[in-house]
């Protein structure tokens, strides 16, 4: 789990997988997300492109000779029914995500192709598994993914559609302070579509300002811990890591340390 960080997205994430494919998408929605994270709305025309919840695009933008790296934030669902997806970018001074900043707007056209070997994808035949969901900071993309990709089986099993059946889903999510927790509303809003089935808990670090009060049952003022943990520690439990790598690094260490086999510890980190 050595970091690499100082690399570029193509060297990081070199011996991933990839689909040859390279599709044309044009930009068709952009939305502030947060203060320093930009959400783009993409619609692709191309019929071959899919990815599974969990995975990024190599994201080639016109003009730029740098290749970015965002992991997609919506459903698989959502590019079936609609043929969009969409990417939350935060804001640095990487070529890619400071064109999104600066220059992006509705009908700008990029290029995407799929990567990545951190998923979560059931066959309707899998047994069912419960989910534990940890994310740190701009690191909630992915799981995001996953989640949603998750109430979208829920919602299958609803209408009595064949599929997967979905066990229990608990998000961690870390960040600085509340207006950090990217999706935060959208989060809250699928517990109360799915009570007892999706839950949250969000965890802030720096929080100075007081926190609303919608928000204040769902957050603890500290880091999540080993406590928060251990009580989900099942055979059937999956552990879906993605952060800062210190916090992955730490958050594996904890759970392994806590009995959890490495073959049920997935995490994404290439920053």
């Amino acid at each position: 789990m050595k970091s690499k960080r100082n690399l570029d997205h193509l060297e990081r994430t070199a011996n991933d997988f990839r689909q040859e494919i390279i599709s044309k998408a044009k930009v068709c929605g952009i939305t502030s997300e947060s203060e320093t994270v930009k959400r783009l709305r993409l619609a692709v025309t191309d019929k071959e492109f899919t990815f599974k919840a969990g995975q990024w695009v190599d994201f080639f933008i016109p003009g730029v000779s740098v290749v970015g790296g965002f992991s997609m934030c919506s459903s698989p669902g959502l590019l079936e029914r609609e043929g969009q997806l969409e990417l939350a970018v935060k804001h640095t001074m990487h070529p890619p995500a400071q064109w999104v900043h600066t220059q992006c707007s509705v009908d700008s056209e990029v290029a995407l192709r799929v990567g990545g070997n951190f998923f979560f994808d059931p066959h309707p035949a899998d047994s069912p598994v419960d989910l534990i969901l940890i994310a740190g900071g701009v690191g909630i993309n992915p799981l995001f993914s996953i989640l949603l990709h998750v109430t979208d089986l829920h919602r299958k099993q609803e209408k009595k559609e064949t599929g997967y059946k979905m066990g229990l889903t608990n998000l961690f999510y870390s960040a600085k302070n509340t207006d950090e927790l990217l999706f935060r509303k959208h989060i809250l809003d699928l517990t109360n579509a799915f009570p007892g089935r999706i839950t949250c808990s969000f965890h802030v670090t720096q929080q100075s300002s007081e926190i609303c009060d919608n928000l204040r049952p769902y957050v603890k003022e500290r880091r999540i811990s080993g406590e928060d943990l251990e009580k989900y520690i099942s055979r059937k439990t999956l552990w879906y890591i993605c952060g800062p790598p210190p916090m992955t690094e730490s958050i594996s260490k904890l759970l392994e340390n806590l009995g959890v086999a490495q073959k049920n510890i997935f995490f994404e980190k290439w920053w």
